[in-house]
């Protein structure tokens, strides 16, 4: 009984098929139809994408204005004047302008539901890929000893128990840093093929190939009366059928990547009311250490299927959008300076988007400096003057009302900065 409690409530269940493609029929057919009647209480919604490898948020979210970065970046350099390029800079407000691969996100920063934080970032000055995203999925910056991450806490402190299995998704292949911990949370890498595997609960080990309508069966009817049987009735319609039929509202395109099929089925997931409430998905190819090109080029293709993918996802939960905010995040910035092989190195602060009818948007939020050496941390990097955690807070506490930041952030005692609605 302790063994599948554990696998039901505090384990974390990992659904995952290879690849990407298709969706199950009862998915399609719901997601197609208007708002259905649901079980479950309808919530507030958090999307959080980790952009994996360091986004240099300098070419994402260039302060134009400035020579010094002119200077520093002699072939990496991009201007918002017109004519300077076939493809200059898209100017937010006269001093950022908007990498122009990303001009899917104008129209979202001009009706301002988009906003902007820069030299944003971790206070641990690692440059570490792997431990800048333990620490910043943990939320604990200068503590690796923690056995749970930021979103995990975040589930526990929503003030109710999910009644559904589908209250915390990732939609990646193994479960990550940020949703570890006691609150029961899914790792689906596609809603096609369903297979279960458990991941970070040595207990449920032996239960690894047992089909969940198995553990159905087994499990007592107290504990039922806590999960829900929708819960496993609705893992087994998920099972039954695919497709390949789901169209998106309002002829929304989703690029053909990783990014785009993750967020698609977010949204389908979103649409059927099965009460998700936390999701996760990530992308990577962020490491730009040569070749990054300008116009062209790695760093423009990134960033093109990054707002392609959340600019179609918006559309695509148009009846949903007063109730869902997007967030990125990145575990650090790349250097000021341009490098030898045309790439820039490991850095500090770069820039996040948030994305959501109750984001104070139109807006580059945070305080970056003149990038004059002497402003420079360690004299190369941009500095990180917003902690990562005063965003990331303040989305949890005006979105999804979590008034804690004691439990969801135990080392910080920070202020927010203004990036939601009062």
């Amino acid at each position: 009984m302790n063994t599948r409690r554990g696998f039901l409530k505090s384990g974390a269940l990992a659904l995952f098929a290879a690849g990407v493609g298709g969706v199950p029929t009862f998915i399609a057919r719901a997601a197609n139809s208007d708002k259905l009647i649901s079980p479950y209480k309808k919530n507030k919604k958090l999307v959080c994408i980790f952009q994996r490898g360091a986004m240099d948020g300098l070419m994402a979210v260039t302060p134009f204005t400035d020579d010094n970065l002119k200077i520093a970046r002699p072939t990496l350099f991009m201007s918002a004047a017109k004519g300077s390029s076939a493809n200059p800079l898209i100017d937010l407000d006269g001093r950022f302008g908007l990498h122009p691969s990303m001009k899917a996100f104008e129209p979202l920063f001009r009706e301002k539901r988009l906003g902007i934080v820069h030299a944003v970032g971790s206070p641990n000055n690692t440059r570490s890929h792997f431990d800048a995203q333990d620490y910043m999925e943990a939320g604990t910056p200068f503590t690796k000893s923690g056995n749970s991450g930021w979103l995990n806490r975040a589930i526990g402190l929503l003030g109710h128990e999910g009644a559904t299995p589908f209250q915390a998704v990732s939609l990646t292949s193994s479960l990550p840093r940020s949703f570890y911990g006691d609150n029961a949370t899914l790792a689906i890498s596609n809603l096609q093929d369903f297979a279960i595997q458990m991941r970070g609960n040595p207990m449920s080990a032996n239960m690894a190939s047992k089909s969940f309508e198995d553990l159905y069966d087994q499990t007592s009817s107290s504990l039922l009366s806590k999960t829900g049987k929708e819960s496993f009735d609705a893992v087994k319609m998920l099972q039954k059928t695919d497709t390949k039929n789901y169209k998106p509202a309002n002829n929304a395109v989703y690029p053909e990547s990783q990014l785009g099929n993750s967020l698609k089925q977010i949204a389908q997931l979103i649409k059927m009311d099965v009460g998700l409430e936390v999701a996760f998905t990530e992308c990577g190819g962020w490491d730009t250490h040569y070749n990054q090109g300008v116009e062209t080029g790695v760093f423009a293709r990134n960033v093109d299927d990054l707002s392609k993918a959340i600019a179609a996802f918006w559309a695509d939960i148009s009846a949903y959008q007063d109730d869902v905010t997007l967030m990125t995040m990145t575990e650090f910035g790349r250097t000021v300076k341009q490098n030898g092989t045309a790439g820039t190195d490991h850095g500090r602060g770069s820039c996040l988007f948030i994305l959501g009818n109750d984001v104070n948007g139109g807006i580059v939020h945070g305080n970056m400096p003149i990038l004059t050496k002497e402003n420079l941390e360690d004299g190369r990097d941009v500095p990180v003057t917003t902690d990562f955690r005063s965003v990331f807070s303040e989305v949890a506490d005006r979105h999804l009302n979590i008034n804690n930041d004691k439990v969801l952030f135990p080392e910080w005692d920070g202020k927010k900065i203004g990036v939601m609605k009062a």
